[in-house]
């Protein structure tokens, strides 16, 4: 090596050294110039990464509860649409106006189920000699059938036998028959006493023409009760009468001189 390289090797070597030295001094220029906050500053940095550290755990684990939970939801909105499809359902048979049931004889009712109570702590001679006395009905004995019509089903009758009936008009009809026949039920089992003059006559008629085969242990109404609200005797009234009986929800028969409408259940 000659004296020129050997000098252009040893300028190179004494320039490193100068530009690694001023490094080091901006280092520590740059080290020196907030000496008592960069501790704190690299704490507070500490700090803040392990609290994101907890919030990214704590949703990894809401995540995974929720995607655990998604099965359940999804048989639950299954149900849930199933429930919405029956109600639907129902609401599309149930009348725009539900009719109250005839309450005429329930103080009637109520009185002798607490006579009855009574009588239970008597002797037996005592409990015989009243159930010769009392009404003998049956307990727990059902209400008259309210069966109502679907849109399907009235759909399905001939146009020339609707005519103009909606389902409406055609369950109106089926709850005022459910009255009339829930009075004449009361009129039946009712004592002889706690009749009215002018019910006696048709209790007695009735109770003569609830021992016949064809009407024994059913709800029946007659003709000659047709008042409405809904059902009235005209033509509509007329009509309404053989689509149900078309449908299966009446039947007729004759017992004298009195057309008896008998209620029909599913």
């Amino acid at each position: 090596m000659d004296v020129k390289e050997a000098g252009a090797s040893l300028d190179a070597l004494i320039s490193s050294f100068n530009s690694r030295i001023a490094e080091l001094q901006q280092l520590v220029i740059a080290r020196n110039m907030y000496p008592a906050g960069s501790i704190t500053d690299l704490s507070a940095i500490d700090a803040a990464l392990n609290g994101m550290e907890l919030q990214v755990l704590n949703i990894k684990n809401r995540l995974r509860e929720e995607t655990r939970a998604i099965p359940k939801a999804k048989k639950l909105i299954v149900a849930a649409l199933q429930q919405q499809k029956k109600l639907e359902t129902i609401s599309a048979c149930v009348p725009s106006c539900i009719p109250e049931r005839i309450t005429n004889f329930n103080q009637d009712d109520n009185k002798w189920a607490q006579k009855e109570e009574h009588v239970q702590d008597l002797k037996f001679e005592s409990l015989k000699l009243e159930e010769r006395t009392a009404p003998k009905e049956k307990k727990g004995r059902a209400s008259a059938p309210m069966w109502y019509i679907t849109a399907e089903e009235l759909n399905s009758v001939p146009p020339y036998m609707k005519q103009r009936l909606t389902l409406d008009k055609m369950n109106a009809a089926i709850g005022d028959m459910a009255n009339y026949a829930e009075a004449n039920a009361h009129l039946i089992t009712a004592p002889r006493k706690k009749l009215a003059d002018n019910n006696l006559d048709k209790a007695l008629k009735l109770r003569e023409i609830s021992t016949a085969d064809s009407v024994k242990g059913k709800y029946f109404f007659l003709e000659s009760d047709i008042k409405g609200p809904s059902l009235k005797l005209d033509n509509t009234g007329r009509a309404l009468l053989t689509v149900l009986r078309h449908l299966g929800r009446i039947t007729e028969t004759r017992i004298g001189h009195d057309r008896v409408i008998i209620l029909l259940r599913p």
